[in-house]
């Protein structure tokens, strides 16, 4: 989700990020190759009615959300969710994966024309045959979740009570590639920590919701969906759940929402936790823009930062597409092997496809929570059953501001460094970028997908980073 401006008009849209130089000749070939491999499974299935598979056929939800039922008379109201997929929906994701149109193979040794072809065969082989997409499906269902409607879009979300009535209470946003998979191994760390090495005061109440155009929350029929309204929304949300104080916490486009949060400084809001923070200062952001050489004056920790923005920032093709042509993606709306190898294609700091990502994929199984296999088709495999592929990319169209440069936030903050991010915010940034930081570790393993590879690790983290805002009967109030 790393980018950096993306300006109005379509030519600047076309320019790339902060002007740096677009490679859409690779881009737009990754898009052709996913295009290509829709097109056979296209061909070789029934004729059908435009997003019949994927519409009423594809899912069933509780009546209070079925697609064409009558809203609530309290636009208000808070209702619950629960996701069933039908067997159609499943045979059919099988059939198309069967069906696909390979191409060729990948004239190099190494992932530099984007995901291997043996890689992406062997997790479609898999998909196709042995996962088993109702497991996840009863995970999500085992957990509280609901859907109420925000500034005219259904907003899906997951609200787990801890047993402390004491409990803070915490919201949370995923990003792109992710949805509330990522997020769903913290839940119990967060609400029942003494079950994992916690103290009970150490509780949250943990609020989940999918960004709008993901996962189950509404997809937006026009513009405006970004960041700034999100955080807005986010703020309504906690205030109509009854919570008079509260912290958020983001990732990837998540550390945008709550950026933003930050910004807007809604009432109730106490402070922010980010792991992947905004802290370039200006002149640096300035050279980065020019493609130029360090700021002089860097320290060591601040250069090295500096060299591992160079390296992101040629590692975004994928960004720039979706911030110029979202809608040009048919082919993964289509075609699910299109879909998989487009949502792998995601960097961080260790390679891409993401390092993390790539060990998962041979990892069936993890005692301690490491990312394994099965959840990451059960992320890719969630934006097939609802359609979200198009409509999650769009977040990088609406999007006009600044990525990785500090935005001015003046509320408390909280921060966490993982070594496998797209850089190493340095301290010296952070403070900088954050006045009124609160905590702020550098952890020696996680990468951009913390809550989803080191779930313990990141539950930790949040303990620890609004431990100081925790007061005897604080949150007694919210309840």
């Amino acid at each position: 989700m790393r980018l950096e401006k993306v300006q109005h008009t379509a030519q600047a849209r076309a320019a790339g990020l902060h002007g740096l130089l677009p490679r859409f000749l690779v881009a737009f070939f990754a898009a052709a190759v996913i295009l290509a491999a829709s097109a056979a499974a296209s061909a070789q299935q029934p004729a059908q009615a435009a997003g019949q598979y994927q519409g009423a056929a594809a899912v069933t939800e509780t009546a209070s959300t079925q697609p064409g039922t009558a809203r609530p008379a309290d636009a208000k109201a808070i209702r619950p969710f629960r996701f069933k997929a039908s067997q159609e929906a499943l045979d059919d994701l099988r059939r198309r994966i069967n069906a696909t149109k390979w191409p060729d193979r990948e004239t190099v040794t190494d992932s530099s024309q984007g995901v291997p072809l043996a890689t992406i065969q062997e997790l479609a082989r898999y998909w196709a045959t042995a996962y088993d997409w109702r497991k996840a499906e009863a995970r999500l269902n085992a957990l509280p979740q609901f859907v109420t409607e925000i500034d005219g879009l259904d907003i899906h979300f997951i609200h787990v009570r801890s047993k402390n009535p004491n409990a803070l209470p915490l919201i949370v946003t995923h990003g792109w590639p992710g949805s509330i998979i990522e997020q769903l191994k913290i839940i119990d760390p967060l609400v029942n920590p003494t079950a994992h090495g916690g103290r009970a005061e150490d509780s949250f109440d943990v609020v989940i919701p999918s960004m709008p155009g993901y996962g189950f929350s509404g997809k937006p029929k026009t513009t405006g969906w970004g960041p700034e309204r999100m955080a807005r929304a986010w703020a309504e949300l906690m205030k109509r759940l009854g919570y008079t104080s509260y912290v958020a916490q983001g990732g990837d486009w998540g550390a945008f929402v709550v950026d933003q949060m930050g910004l807007q400084a809604p009432a109730g809001l106490l402070a922010i936790h980010t792991n992947m923070p905004a802290t370039v200062p200006a002149d640096v952001d300035k050279a980065l823009l020019a493609g130029g050489p360090p700021t002089p004056g860097l320290s060591a920790e601040e250069r090295r930062a500096y060299e591992q923005l160079v390296r992101t920032f040629k590692q975004v093709d994928y960004a720039r597409l979706m911030a110029s042509r979202p809608q040009t993606l048919y082919g993964i709306a289509d075609s699910p092997v299109g879909l998989a190898s487009w949502l792998l294609d995601h960097n961080d700091a260790d390679g891409q496809p993401a390092a993390t990502v790539a060990v998962a994929l041979d990892r069936t199984a993890s005692a301690t929570g490491e990312l394994t296999r099965d959840e990451i088709l059960d992320n890719i495999t969630l934006y097939w059953l609802t359609n979200t592929g198009v409509s999650a990319s769009r977040l990088y169209w609406e999007y006009k501001g600044g990525f990785f440069n500090a935005k001015g936030v003046s509320i408390p903050v909280a921060v966490s460094v993982f070594p496998g991010e797209q850089y190493e915010a340095p301290r010296s940034w952070t403070e900088r970028a954050y006045p009124k930081l609160i905590y702020y570790n550098k952890l020696d393993k996680g990468g951009h997908f913390a809550a989803w590879e080191q779930p313990q690790l990141f539950a930790a983290e949040l303990r620890a980073a609004f431990k100081s805002l925790r007061q005897a009967g604080a949150a007694a109030s919210n309840r």
